[in-house]
């Protein structure tokens, strides 16, 4: 079976990842966008209306746009590349997923259908509301009383530093804690769903904390 891989960035509905964050790959049954927490994205053949390219910017803003039939997922699909866009879609072509477009679906595809289904964030609903929460109110701890004139100095202390811990610590776990990640991920998804971004949290998490913490205690 022929597989095309490719990394770059993507745009799903407004939001947008950049390159190295978003990977495309298609086979003759699927094709796939991960672009983490952006979406994660599956189509079978018969959902595919049209793949043409699409340049905003030459070089740097260019891609394929995908035009899909999928309900659930954001009609605004771009996976952004360096390569030439006609390269990409030739190198679609190439392994039979758009010859099936007109197929009937099969008992296999059904469970793609299920995935669809949850459209494309990753994250269960409950999740990013509590950590959000979560975030601004630690994140007021800091503020209020320095705007309230209650404390002098920098307007951010220990709240912030418990915040970015936090963030550090969530990462953390979904890198390497498999029921941390099935606590919080829908069914049906995985690590490589979201491992590079959380692998960047992780990195800049840290660096931030380190950072911040140094500030508190001086």
């Amino acid at each position: 079976m022929k597989q095309f891989r490719l990394t770059g960035g993507a745009r799903i509905g407004r939001a947008n990842a950049t390159y190295p964050f978003a990977e495309l790959y298609v086979d003759e049954n699927i094709l796939k966008i991960n672009a983490s927490l952006v979406g994660n994205l599956i189509f079978q053949p018969q959902d595919i209306i049209s793949i043409k390219s699409y340049k905003a910017i030459p070089f740097i803003g260019q891609g394929i746009k995908i035009l899909h039939r999928v309900d659930n997922y954001k009609q605004n699909v771009i996976f952004w590349t360096m390569k030439d866009p006609e390269f990409v879609i030739s190198q679609i072509k190439q392994t039979g997923f758009l010859e099936k477009a007109t197929f009937p679906l099969t008992e296999k595809d059904q469970q793609i259908v299920s995935q669809q289904r949850q459209g494309g964030f990753p994250l269960k609903p409950f999740f990013p509301v509590v950590f959000i929460l979560l975030w601004n109110i630690l994140l007021l701890y800091d503020i209020l009383p320095f705007f309230l004139q209650k404390r002098s100095g920098r307007p951010f202390g220990f709240g912030i530093c418990i915040a970015l811990g936090l963030l550090f610590l969530t990462a953390l776990m979904t890198l390497v804690s498999a029921g941390f990640r099935k606590l919080i991920l829908k069914e049906g998804r995985d690590l490589e769903d979201i491992k590079k971004f959380a692998a960047f949290i992780l990195l800049i998490s840290g660096v931030m904390f380190a950072a911040f913490f140094t500030l508190a205690l001086s």
